[in-house]
């Protein structure tokens, strides 16, 4: 029983210590989530939100058409939804998709890979963590994000698609957010898709029951593709793509020499 509690113990003593060295972003954060505080305090995190957005711009303003990939960072290669986030998204790169992750490792690693091995963009939008952050190798450009709200809303701005592969909380947030926006008409109907049918099938027998109770609409329903075809889904995805127009259909925008400005492809030439 001891070693158990001496195992906790390290544990514990490693996260406090990187709690410790987080920048001050996170340190700010989490005072914001303590209550109401000082004008002045709720003006300096304000201000700290619109450094991070104007920092995401800068690093993601130059996508093209793109499709973003959430995942496990727990899933290394071999596992079979690694290998599936793998072949869908250099299935989808070959389209001419760029795919962006949460940056990190484990499926948002496969996607990125994938994306990478079909000569396709690959880009991530990292989060910084006490663990779990280091980005993953196969990037051409990341981002690395402080705030949970930001990085999402950023992954979804530059979006036109999303797929779903098994994860864990974040994931899920992820997925059920980006539902979310699109039913209440706060985003475009874009196309959304589950896959990972055995680990998810909890998940859409629960959509299945809310659906049933009411809850939600036969539109509502319309909206979620659960596929394990990658086949299947690049067929959808570019079925919306062929009906659809918009700006994130467009090409990838030109750059500014005066704002010292790199294409996202150029950023290992220069």
């Amino acid at each position: 029983m001891e070693w158990r509690f001496g195992i906790i113990e390290k544990r514990v003593k490693k996260i406090n210590n990187t709690m410790k060295k987080q920048n001050a972003f996170s340190r700010e954060e989490q005072k914001f989530f303590k209550g109401a505080r000082s004008r002045f305090s709720e003006l300096k995190y304000t201000l700290g939100v619109i450094a991070q957005f104007v920092k995401g711009f800068r690093a993601l303003h130059f996508l093209g058409p793109t499709v973003t990939v959430f995942g496990s960072a727990r899933f290394n290669e071999g596992n079979e939804y690694y290998e599936l986030a793998r072949k869908v998204s250099f299935d989808l790169a070959k389209r001419g998709f760029a795919i962006m992750t949460g940056g990190g490792p484990g499926i948002m690693e496969a996607a990125n890979r994938g994306a990478k091995e079909a000569g396709g963009v690959s880009v991530g939008c990292n989060i910084v963590l006490p663990h779990e952050q280091k980005e993953n190798p196969y990037l051409d450009r990341f981002v690395n994000i402080d705030y949970f709200f930001v990085r999402k809303e950023l992954l979804r701005k530059y979006s036109f698609a999303f797929v779903i592969l098994p994860g864990g909380f974040g994931t899920l947030d992820e997925f059920f957010e980006t539902v979310t926006l699109v039913q209440t008409l706060k985003i475009d109907k874009i196309p959304i898709v589950v896959m990972g049918a055995e680990y998810h099938i909890k998940i859409k027998e629960h959509i299945e029951m809310m659906h049933t109770s009411g809850a939600i609409s036969n539109e509502d329903l319309d909206l979620i593709l659960f596929s394990d075809n990658p086949d299947e889904v690049i067929e959808h995805i570019t079925k919306y793509e062929t009906q659809h127009t918009g700006m994130k259909l467009n090409p990838a925008k030109s750059t500014s020499w005066i704002l010292r400005e790199k294409r996202i492809k150029d950023i290992d030439a220069g």
